[in-house]
């Protein structure tokens, strides 16, 4: 999919705002939705989105709505950081699927890094267990 692909409102993370698909929920306002990545690729690896946007990608969306996600992704990475004090933490966004883009509904990952662990791939491997998911989500939600 190109950077002109068009809205899909079935998309999975459209289903996960919209309560048809479960996720482990770390925060949500009124516009945003932070939750954990199912295909972490470290332990922390989350997702923030904007719920009432139908952007695809980076390019799609307006100044203001993206002032608004911005400010979530900012305050979810404080969160992790306080919350599972990595080493670092990478930003990433993925903008059409030869970028690396899977769901097309922009969408921030926020994934901690840890020293002397390497991260898995983007989208890669079987999906984690909400189960293990659960306490890393409640440690971050803990410190927000």
């Amino acid at each position: 999919m190109s950077l002109k692909t068009v809205y899909d409102a079935d998309n999975i993370f459209a289903k996960i705002i919209k309560g048809v698909i479960p996720c482990v929920k770390i925060a949500e306002t009124g516009d945003t939705l932070a939750f954990m990545d199912v295909f972490p690729q470290s332990e922390g690896h989350c997702l923030v989105v904007h719920k009432n946007i139908q952007a695809t990608n980076l390019l799609d969306i307006n100044a203001d709505d993206l002032t608004v996600l911005m400010n979530a992704v900012q305050r979810i990475a404080a969160g992790v950081n306080d919350g599972l004090e990595p080493d670092g933490i990478r930003i990433a966004q993925f903008n059409g699927a030869p970028a690396g883009q899977t769901v097309f509904h922009l969408h921030f990952h926020i994934i901690p890094v840890y020293e002397g662990r390497a991260l898995a791939s983007h989208a890669s491997g079987g999906p984690a267990d909400t189960a293990i998911l659960e306490p890393t989500a409640a440690k971050i939600r803990a410190a927000l």
